[in-house]
């Protein structure tokens, strides 16, 4: 069976609506906290998901586990395995390639929706293209890194999302949301929800409203990166 690992940074956010077509595809999907020793598995999984938290992708002096855990996406980059970031993600996917870090223009926060390039209408996030709102949850922003390919933006944020090389993708926002861990969110972020004015029952509200949406689109964002995956290793 091929491998999956998932480094979480919080408990409450996990893969979401990608754990059924992972599951669907052959991957035993196993999670490990950032926090803790980074195993060599996390370096030869057949495929490693750096997911979201409320801690800066820079902010190494206040927690040191991000060193190690950026080392070992640096070593993943070189040897060209397959890697997929979610938010803070992203970001550590863009620093550790070289892209400088940076607040953004303004806090993102709730569904909104996102614009795809060209390219983003022709990558894993097609299903966007018509349906294009999505959870948004950052307030820091990364710039594009060499070589990176941008997918989708925003009026806030231009580097919403990005491939790099053939098998390594970063989301700024948040496509494996599908509305179903919405509780956890708000009760998790909630300090920041507060100091944001943004209403917890709204974004109840709207996460219930957008679920169906929400969770088709991850299932089909997931199926068409890793099938893209499939085609890449069966050309190498």
């Amino acid at each position: 069976m091929k491998t999956a690992i998932a480094i979480r940074h919080v408990a409450f956010e996990g893969v979401g609506g990608f754990a059924a077509p992972l599951a669907a595809a052959g991957y035993d999907l196993r999670y490990v906290d950032a926090v803790e020793e980074l195993t060599d598995d996390a370096q030869h999984a057949d495929l490693l998901i750096v997911l979201g938290g409320p801690i800066g992708a820079d902010a190494d002096d206040l927690y040191p586990f991000l060193k190690p855990e950026l080392a070992l996406i640096e070593r993943r980059l070189v040897a060209g395995r397959p890697m997929m970031g979610i938010c803070l993600g992203a970001q550590l996917i863009a620093r550790a390639a070289g892209a400088a870090l940076h607040p953004g223009a303004a806090r993102e926060l709730g569904f909104a929706p996102i614009t795809l390039t060209k390219a983003g209408a022709a990558s894993c996030l097609a299903p966007f293209a018509d349906d294009p709102i999505t959870l948004h949850w950052h307030a820091d922003t990364f710039d594009l890194p060499d070589g990176a390919e941008r997918l989708a933006s925003t009026a806030i944020c231009e580097n919403q999302a990005f491939a790099l090389g053939r098998n390594v993708i970063g989301f700024q926002f948040h496509p494996e949301a599908n509305g179903l861990d919405i509780e956890h969110w708000l009760v998790g972020h909630t300090v920041e929800l507060a100091g944001a004015g943004v209403d917890a029952r709204r974004l109840r509200k709207e996460a219930a409203h957008y679920r169906k949406q929400l969770t088709r689109k991850a299932e089909v964002t997931m199926n068409a990166w890793l099938g893209q995956l499939m085609l890449q290793a069966g050309d190498a």
